[in-house]
């Protein structure tokens, strides 16, 4: 027990002691910095990484963050060159370059920074009509965001961008711009209705054009075919009659081929007169001109005469055996 009692004070001794070396070791986040001071004046910014302080002396005053930052501040009314009253609201992107600046140079530099926003915002606003208001964001946008970086770099920030979230002109002006963009809509509407009803026409037209000239191609061509038809059928008609009579006038030198080459005599000669003169007569002929080479036959005229009257075959034959 006695020895419980003499080990508790030295217990609580060494856990205070560690619990103050404890104190005075410090990890530092990536994307952080600790300003320090000494006995109350400032010493040092800590950047990331493992650090020690002097207990007691040291000591941490302010944990800032080196990230971009967002703050939205609430409406502002401003009143435009043409006396329009208007509540806009801001965005501000910020970001703490100087940590030292950042502590000590302003009280509150988020309070600042709002004040002098709506300051810069009325300013810049009172310059402008409403139409150019509204129609002037990135203008505005950007003169903003030249002042505020300028005025706020003393306090250890730099502003990245400025944006006008909303514009909310009075009532009566919303249902007048409203009116406006819904006379403006109708209006477009009616343009692109004319314009696809003429397009729609155009289509049409070309169209018929072209239907017009694939119709005609088609008739021509038609023509064309139709024409080359008659024209090889009338050179196949031709070349078929061509044929023909080459075919006749080749059988008839043939034959008379075969007449000189078998050499037949008088008699055979006159039968085949007499049967030549049978069939131009055909037995109605009035008047037969007999050739002068056959004149000198002895008793021609009374064979022939005998030969028209009878009209019988066997009379021509016995006649020609008689002769």
């Amino acid at each position: 027990m006695e020895i419980l009692i003499l080990i508790f004070p030295w217990f609580v001794i060494g856990l205070v002691i560690l619990t103050i070396l404890g104190s005075c070791v410090r990890i530092v986040p990536q994307s952080r910095a600790y300003v320090i001071t000494r006995l109350g004046r400032f010493l040092t910014v800590w950047d990331e990484g493992l650090k020690f302080k002097i207990p007691f002396v040291d000591r941490i005053v302010k944990n800032v963050s080196l990230k971009e930052q967002v703050v939205d501040f609430p409406p502002q009314p401003v009143i435009t060159k043409d006396n329009v009253t208007m509540q806009i609201d801001t965005v501000v992107y910020f970001q703490i370059t100087d940590p030292k600046l950042y502590t000590y140079g302003v009280e509150n530099p988020m309070s600042a920074i709002e004040n002098y926003t709506a300051t810069t915002l009325r300013n810049i606003i009172g310059d402008l009509e409403l139409d150019q208001t509204l129609t002037s964001r990135d203008h505005i946008n950007t003169k903003m965001r030249a002042l505020l970086d300028e005025a706020t770099d003393p306090w250890g920030i730099k502003v990245n961008r400025v944006e006008l979230k909303n514009i909310m002109p009075p009532r009566d002006i919303q249902e007048s711009m409203e009116k406006q963009m819904r006379a403006e809509r109708e209006r477009r509407e009616a343009i692109l209705q004319a314009e696809g009803q003429k397009q729609s026409q155009i289509l049409v037209a070309e169209g018929e054009k072209q239907a017009a000239i694939l119709r005609a191609d088609a008739a021509k061509q038609a023509a064309i075919l139709q024409a080359e038809g008659a024209k090889q059928a009338k050179i196949l008609e031709a070349e078929a009659e061509a044929e023909a009579i080459l075919k006749v006038q080749q059988a008839t030198a043939d034959a008379i081929r075969l007449i000189n080459e078998s050499a037949p005599g008088q008699g055979v000669l006159t039968i085949k007169a007499l049967e030549a003169f049978i069939a131009a007569a055909n037995g109605r002929a009035t008047k037969i001109i007999i050739p002068s080479e056959l004149q000198s036959l002895a008793g021609l005229a009374a064979s022939a005469k005998t030969i028209l009257d009878t009209k019988d075959p066997e009379t021509i034959t016995s006649t020609i055996s008689t002769d």
